[in-house]
Order: structure tokens, then sequence, then C-alpha cells
């Protein structure tokens, strides 16, 4: 052997080497759209937690087919133009074989269109404005409930339990927001509750006295507000500095302990109703989940349950297709199949969305928590 071919095989033989553990760890690749930035942060904290953990639980067991589970972060602050680029880059450079998330159905909207041109399976573990899983996409899942099912708990509520007659409704202006305040109206409506006042607020403004004041002089029973914690922390501390003490009802949007700190604590916070889906902390399912989250120094609250289920749907759709990556044959899959997952045995209709109507009420109390209304 000549010195020349002696080395180019020396090199040959070494990059071969080299490049067989990483051409042997091969992933399945899982985008996280969510607001790990911005006012929804603490949000994007609860999904990341969710997806990671069931991505370690389930590596720990093999893996699905062989293969590890990475998840890749996407922050969209909710944003819907940050969305669309989160979601670019998962399809374009990240190469993600599918997507959990996003949280606000105004950045779920337009991502969940690249994803299903892509035909990539997206399961939205937040997202609950009906258009969702309306527009026919077949790539699309959601692990949570629908505005229009969850405002009938709320009109609900409002009528049977707290007897209001007039009530103001306030929304954020944002996709979510205003698509629950609109169902939360029209079922109050259809229950004979008079909607006095109707209005919004930007998010991020910091001084919503003007708009106390409308709601004062309205005369209402009680305030529905549909949007995220910290619109609704800020607008029930200023009526409540106001002495305005009727009662304020809000939903999944402020499912979060920084609900409590956006009121400006527990003397403001309490008292606070919110609907919700049925807390799966309690299920069976999850008791292992739960002790390893505590472990992690976690509570488990709002949707951190739910986007570790949404790993489990997307999981058991490729354990069960060998492996195979068509977003529209998973999800099929899924709609086809009960799935054993942290919040129990779940099922889903032809659209995508959940077979059952799990929202409840909850009510913030004094030790900052929040708890089944009895």
């Amino acid at each position: 052997m000549n010195k020349g071919f002696k080395k180019l095989f020396i090199t040959a033989a070494l990059t071969t080497v080299l490049s067989a553990p990483a051409m042997a760890e091969e992933f399945i690749k899982i985008g996280l759209g969510a607001p790990i930035t911005g006012g929804s942060a603490a949000f994007g904290k609860q999904l990341l937690l969710g997806a990671e953990s069931a991505a370690e639980a389930i590596n720990a067991k093999g893996g699905v087919n062989g293969k590890k589970i990475r998840i890749i972060q996407g922050d969209d602050a909710c944003e819907p133009k940050q969305a669309v680029a989160v979601a670019n880059r998962f399809v374009d450079q990240e190469k993600v074989d599918a997507v959990v998330g996003h949280f606000c159905s105004s950045s779920t909207i337009p991502a969940s269109e690249i994803y299903d041109e892509a035909n990539i399976l997206n399961v939205t573990p937040a997202s609950t404005n009906p258009r969702v899983t309306e527009r026919d996409l077949t790539t699309l899942i959601r692990v949570c409930g629908r505005d229009d099912q969850q405002g009938e708990v709320d009109a609900k509520f409002i009528h049977e339990n707290l007897k209001a007659k007039r009530i103001a409704v306030i929304n954020d202006k944002d996709t979510y927001g205003v698509g629950l305040a609109n169902a939360t109206r029209d079922a109050a409506k259809q229950l004979g509750v008079e909607v006095v006042l109707e209005d919004g607020v930007t998010r991020g403004e910091r001084d919503y006295n003007a708009l106390v004041t409308k709601i004062k002089a309205s005369d209402v029973d009680a305030v529905f507000f549909g949007g995220l914690y910290a619109e609704a922390g800020l607008l029930v501390r200023q009526m409540r500095q106001q002495g305005l003490t009727i009662p304020f009802i809000s939903d999944d949007g402020i499912a979060d302990p920084a609900f409590v700190t956006a009121a400006g604590g527990i003397p403001f916070a309490e008292g606070t109703y919110m609907s919700f889906l049925k807390d799966p902390r309690g299920e069976p399912a999850a008791q292992e989940v739960m002790l390893k989250l505590k472990e992690k120094g976690s509570d488990a609250e709002g949707f951190t349950l739910y986007s570790y289920a949404a790993v489990e749907a997307i999981a058991a759709a490729m354990e069960a297709n060998k492996g195979v990556k068509d977003g529209t044959v998973l999800a099929d899959w899924i709609k086809n199949n009960d799935i054993d997952t942290v919040l129990g045995r779940k099922g889903w209709d032809e659209k995508g969305d959940p077979k059952t109507n799990d929202f409840i009420i909850y009510v913030w109390n004094k030790e900052g928590q929040y708890e089944p209304v009895q």
C-alpha cells in the first residue's frame, strides 16, 4: 500500500467511525410551539414542562419504535406572525416529525395551515377556539375542549349558581378571548340573562379604571372576562380597588398562579371563578407522572398534563403505524382509536375534537390555588 493511498484509507476509515454514532442516533423530532416569552410565558412554561416530561418518560421505556423523542422549542409569544415564523422554521429547517402546539388560538390557526400543507401532525393541548378544528384540516388534533362547550358551562353557572340577571361581558380583543366571550354571551342570552355591557381591553394596557367605571355605571350582577391572566388579574384588582365586589368569572386563560400575581395578590384574586377542564391531577393515570413532576418542583398546573398527553397521542399514533410520519395518516388513526393518556382514556371525533365536554367551574381560594366549586 503506497503512502498516499494509505493516508486516504485511514482518513476514510476514521470518517466512518466518527460518523457511525451520529448516524445511529436518529430521533423523532417534535416541535413545541408555545409562548416561551411574553405576557403568556407562564403557559409556555407549562407546555414545555409537559412535553419534555412526556418525552423523557417515553424515552426511558425505549422510545417509539426504538427511536427517542427530542423536543424542539419554538417561541411564538402568542403572536400570530411569530407563530408563522416558528411553523416555517419547524417545517423547513428543523424538519420536525410532529408538532405540539400552539397555545393561543390566534397562533394555532395560522401555524396549523403551514403544518397541514407540509402534512405534519399537529396536536394542540390548549387552543379552544372552534375555528381551530372547523377548517377541514386533515392533520390537526385538539386535546382540550372548545369555546362553545366552555361558554355553555360559564353561562349555566352565571345563571343557575350566581343567579345573575344582568352581566357585563369583556374580552381581550384576541381570537381566544373574543371567541369565548361571544360563546358565553350567546349561551347566557339563551338562558334569559341580559348582557348589559360588552367591551374589550387591549393586551398590555395597565389602566382599566375607565372600564371599571363603565361596569359600575351599568349596574350589572356579574362580570365575565374572556382572555388571559395578565389582563384578567389587572381588571379584577382595579374592580376591587374601586369597591366593585360583584362576582368575576373568567376562563382557562387564568389557570396559572401567575393570575394571582397579576391580580396583586391573594386578597384580590380570592373568590374569582374560572371555567377549566376537569383537573387531571386526580386521575389514577396521572399519579406516577405527578410524583415525578413534583420532584421537578411543579404542581402540574393548568395545561401541563394536556401537553404531556399531546406527546403521548403522537407517540401512540407513530408506534401503531410503525414509524409512519404522514400527518393525515397519524391524525386519522388518533380520530379512530381511544388512547390511554395521563388524562385517562381519551377519544376524538372526526373533526379532531375530544368526544366529551370536560369543562367545570373552579374558584381561586385563600391559599392562592384554584379548586372545583362544590
